[in-house]
């Protein structure tokens, strides 16, 4: 028993010491086959199986989850914990999954089942509302923009299937040269497994190698990076104050060829009544800048709230203020402000953070933990949202900007919905102080790399303490700002008015999992266990 602790533990280590920003990305092609041998030994030569499978993979995914996600502890430790429990619980069920229908079907079929449940698992965890899909094994590879060029294609699923493909083989060719010691065919399986690996690889270098962007059409953006500690100072200056700021931030690098200027998520942290946003002092300042630059247009996070005094008015996601007998309804949001609209375009985040901008299972928890939300990083209130996705088209430019407000880059599907409404560009919106200099802020900018490339959209990404920068549609990251710098970055970059093929058929490889675990699972429950 103790061998397959340790193999358990390594597996955890390896999934670990593969992750992005920090790791290696080429052990994920073989963290997972320690587990699986685990698992294959407690199937054949143990009792109880069930609950040693779980102990050892939940010991196994808890050791991958802790140096991954352990930065969440900066802005609750409460929230960390929980994050990293659960997300280990839900992780481990799914591979328990595995071992009930390995207990009862042929091991060619488990095997696909085991691929298809986690790709299964890991879009459920991108849709319900106690959503985390950070650690989703497509995501591992936002480092290796050039082995994953044909994401366009497959989206974040072709990676994690990748990854369970290659560690499947590789996992059958040791299995079987325990059991035989046959070199011969330990060196056939294995030069299998590098042939799964290189030929990816190799197709997405070409792939790499040939995609320009010569000839397409471009913007200038400015993106700012004001640096304000959302500790301290955020809600200390006023929106005034903040929007003298952005104006000279920009000023330093405006020009008449600047189309975009982009700002951090909620820059404006007090909250602006949301029929009152084109009345207010700090638009108006903006309003004057822009007057000097008739083809200026700003992309600009802010906080905003509508109160509402009829109670039939408000939805699941308003808030109460029992003290003034008060229902609200709390916003973060992006508005397009130029010198040609008065009424400002709106756009309200929609992808919300667990526990901190949504309430998950209201009906259920609320009975239980009251209006209690749990910290894991910003204001915490019920956010209300919108129904679809909104595109930002400037004037006196072709540009069209995706405003993804922070969390919403991590959902490779949903951003592609502004693609559907004509965005030629992504202008990223985010506020990733709240973790200080980890490895949270780096690999959610890392992250952003998979959306360029899916949909072959350049992205200006604005970062309230960093990173800002720029990325162009192969996902290389074009030049940055300093982490807990402020100041103001120029770039050009490309249009691209072209559909991708995962922009048109969105997680198709999901959808087909979702079928096939199902019915995998289904035959095997209601056939009897056999010996395989």
């Amino acid at each position: 028993m103790k061998k397959l602790v340790l193999l358990s533990i390594l597996s955890g280590a390896l999934l670990a010491g593969s992750w992005v920003t920090y790791g290696f990305a080429a052990l994920i092609f073989i963290a997972l086959v320690p587990l699986l041998l685990v698992e294959a030994k407690i199937r054949q030569d143990y009792k109880h199986t069930k609950r040693k499978v779980f102990v050892l993979s939940y010991l196994a995914f808890l050791v991958w989850n802790i140096p991954t996600t352990w930065w969440i502890w900066y802005s609750t430790e409460v929230g960390a914990v929980f994050a990293i429990l659960a997300n280990t619980l839900l992780m481990s069920i799914t591979f328990l999954l595995y071992h009930i229908v390995a207990k009862r079907m042929q091991r060619k079929v488990a095997l696909i089942f085991l691929a298809v449940i986690w790709i299964s698992f890991e879009k459920f965890h991108l849709t319900w509302d106690v959503s985390w899909p950070w650690l989703n094994l497509g995501n591992v590879f936002s480092e290796q923009v050039t082995w994953i060029q044909w994401y366009e294609y497959t989206g974040t699923f072709g990676g994690t299937l990748w990854v369970w493909i290659v560690n499947i083989v590789a996992f059958l060719a040791v299995d079987s040269y325990l059991k035989t010691k046959n070199r011969k065919l330990l060196a056939q399986k294995v030069g299998v497994m590098m042939l799964l690996v290189a030929v990816p690889i190799t197709i997405s270098y070409f792939i790499y190698a040939n995609y320009t962007e010569k000839g397409k059409k471009t913007v200038t953006a400015i993106v700012l990076q004001p640096n304000i500690d959302p500790y301290d100072a955020k809600y200390a200056l006023t929106n005034t104050q903040v929007a003298d700021l952005l104006v000279e931030l920009s000023a330093k690098k405006m020009d008449k060829d600047v189309n975009f200027i982009i700002t951090p998520e909620t820059v404006f942290a007090d909250n602006i009544k949301l029929h009152e946003l084109s009345e207010k002092i700090e638009i108006q300042q903006l309003r004057a800048f822009t007057a000097r630059y008739p083809q200026l247009n700003w992309v600009v996070g802010t906080a905003m709230i509508d109160f509402v005094t009829d109670k039939a008015l408000t939805t699941s996601q308003s808030n109460y203020l029992p003290k003034y007998g008060i229902w609200y309804n709390d916003y973060n949001s992006a508005f397009l402000l130029n010198g040609e609209t008065q009424e400002l375009p709106l756009y309200h985040k929609s992808k919300l953070v667990v526990a901190v901008e949504n309430f998950p299972y209201q009906q259920i928890l609320k009975p239980i933990l009251g209006e209690t939300l749990i910290n894991l990083g910003g204001t915490v209130a019920l956010k209300t949202t919108q129904a679809e996705r909104t595109a930002f088209a400037g004037v006196h430019t072709e540009g069209k900007a995706a405003p993804i407000i922070c969390y919403e880059s991590i959902y490779g599907e949903f951003v592609t919905d502004y693609i559907k409404k004509g965005a030629n560009f992504l202008a990223v919106l985010t506020n990733d102080a709240w973790w200080r200099n980890t490895q949270g802020h780096k690999q959610l900018l890392s992250y952003t790399r998979l959306r360029a490339i899916e949909t072959r959209r350049s992205v200006a990404r604005s970062a309230n303490t960093g990173i800002s920068g720029f990325i162009n549609s192969r996902g290389d990251v074009l030049e940055t700002l300093p982490y807990d710098t402020q100041g103001s970055l120029k770039g050009t970059i490309a249009l691209n008015e072209e559909i991708t093929f995962y922009v048109a058929m969105g997680d198709y490889i999901a959808r087909i999992s979702y079928f096939l675990s199902f019915f995998i699972f289904l035959y095997a429950v209601l056939r009897k266990r056999n010996s395989f």
